[in-house]
């Protein structure tokens, strides 16, 4: 991910704990990429043609664009702390917080937002408005979940088709910024289909089937390490829902990298079912990436 396009990291901020969490890593990865970095607070309240300011004789500071410009001004306190070398940047931006950090997708290089945010249901694992980032962003998202590591891979998901190629190449650029190693992990079940229509075989050689995904991964990270001399890249074939191998990978990882939508899903998904999995039940921050609109 190039730097010198002065692209900004963006973290959508809401005064939750785990919007903190958020801030603190987005904040480390503006830093190993130097990049600046804008904190973004979506401002529902104008919409709603709600009273914005103290009602008379409250205490000073208490209206809700005060409350919002508190909220921005600790996620921006919280970021130099974690990265004093980055620039920090805040705004509020009137607005629902899907739709505002949607809006910044278009011109960021990375958006980060907490699994969970305030007002969410406690029964959701994940947020619908990171659901809904991750669902439409022009940039990759970054999900805060999970246990926060400095140690460990950097997990990415590798089916062979053109979006994990991209997964795959902001997962390097990742491992590489970290500098740890890169496991690209390859899940299968059955046989693929080489086209539609085609019938999977009833009967077939477990061994083969293992050495061709093991061919498809080894294809697919092919160049990896001349692009980045100094990355380990490990290879890994397993036969199992993607999904439930990623998640079993997060468990000791700094990051999974998924692909937004993964071969031989319906292509009327914006989310795949393997990047929803993984965004659920994964055990370290996830990054979803998404072919450009």
């Amino acid at each position: 991910m190039n730097s010198s396009d002065g692209a900004a990291v963006v973290v959508g901020v809401d005064g939750s704990e785990p919007a903190l969490h958020a801030v603190r890593l987005a904040a480390a990865d503006a830093a190993r990429r130097q990049r600046p970095l804008r904190v973004v607070h979506g401002f529902i309240w104008p919409l709603l043609h709600v009273p914005l300011n103290a009602p008379a004789g409250a205490p000073p500071g208490g209206g809700l664009r005060d409350q919002a410009k508190q909220i921005v001004a600790a996620a921006v306190a919280e970021a130099e702390t974690t990265a004093p070398d980055v620039r920090v940047s805040g705004e509020i931006i009137d607005g629902e917080a899907a739709a505002v950090l949607l809006g910044e997708t278009t011109t960021a290089a990375m958006i980060v937002l907490g699994d969970r945010g305030l007002g969410g249901f406690s029964a959701l694992v994940v947020g619908s408005v990171a659901i809904q980032v991750a669902s439409y962003a022009d940039c990759p998202v970054l999900v805060a979940r999970g246990a926060p590591r400095s140690v460990g891979p950097v997990v990415v998901g590798v089916d062979g088709s053109e979006l994990s190629t991209l997964a795959l190449d902001f997962a390097a650029d990742a491992a590489d910024a970290r500098r740890t190693d890169l496991l690209a992990l390859h899940a299968y079940r059955h046989p693929t289909s080489s086209g539609p229509g085609d019938m999977q075989p009833l009967v077939y050689d477990q061994g083969l089937l293992h050495s061709e995904q093991e061919q498809v991964l080894a294809d697919s990270v092919a160049g990896l390490t001349e692009r980045y001399p100094g990355l380990r890249v490990t290879r890994r074939a397993v036969r199992a829902r993607p999904g439930r191998a990623l998640t079993d990978a997060s468990r000791t990882a700094q990051l999974v990298v998924v692909g937004g939508q993964g071969r031989g899903e319906f292509t009327g998904l914006l989310l795949g079912s393997v990047s929803q999995s993984v965004l659920h039940h994964a055990d370290c921050p996830v990054a979803v990436v998404r072919a450009p609109h």
